[in-house]
């Protein structure tokens, strides 16, 4: 059974879900992140991997956002990893900001978490505090910086 094969797509009242077929331990490569095809442009089958490259993920992109998520996704090895203990049967999901910058169709968040976001439309909009306590790839930390940096040139001399 590759790895693919261990992942189901759920449809509920035309609501997708990507369901696990088996257990996952925490830290456990679950599979690997499709790369056929490359876009430089998001929408709502891709995930961000880099600054300017996004990739079609195929049946990953049922997977839905969690602001207590189950899943990593790690452009950096191409690998979605457990980030703790999952039951045969459980929805996967992952924290849409640490791969997102913008969304191409931002939306509300009905996750539940204690934590919950509320309202979601890319790492760019929320704040650090909030980004601190999640994984986020090195290309969300590398925009991060990037924006922070630039906020000196909004300094007007007078």
């Amino acid at each position: 059974m590759t790895a693919m094969d261990t992942l189901t797509i759920k449809t509920e009242n035309k609501f997708r879900s990507l369901i696990s077929k088996r257990a996952y331990a925490k830290g456990e490569l679950i599979c690997e992140i499709p790369t056929e095809k490359i876009v430089n442009k998001a929408n709502r089958f891709t995930v961000q991997i880099s600054q300017d490259k996004h990739t079609d993920v195929g049946k990953l992109a049922a997977l839905n956002h969690s602001c207590n998520p189950n899943v990593i996704l790690d452009t950096a090895d191409l690998q979605m990893y457990a980030c703790r203990d999952i039951e045969k049967g459980e929805e996967l999901s992952f924290f849409y900001p640490s791969t997102e910058w913008e969304m191409d169709a931002p939306f509300i968040c009905l996750c539940g978490a204690l934590s919950c976001i509320h309202v979601y439309a890319g790492a760019r909009f929320l704040p650090l505090s909030t980004l601190e306590h999640h994984y986020l790839n090195v290309h969300i930390r590398e925009m991060m910086i990037e924006l922070l940096n630039n906020t000196e040139k909004l300094l007007v001399k007078r």
